[in-house]
């Protein structure tokens, strides 16, 4: 009884920060993919060259 309830809390709360992080995380996307269009260097940065 008490797992179902925890359940069904989980799912509305998962929806819940679904719902409101969304545009955040779209709009860092957004400006996020334009700031890096501009430097691509066909690579991973990060990465060292294997020699």
């Amino acid at each position: 009884m008490f797992r179902a309830i925890a359940d069904v809390l989980r799912t509305i709360g998962t929806a819940l920060a679904l719902l409101v992080t969304w545009p955040f995380r779209a709009l860092a996307r957004l400006f996020g993919g334009a700031s890096r269009s501009g430097r691509r260097t066909g690579r991973r940065p990060g990465r060292a060259r294997r020699v």
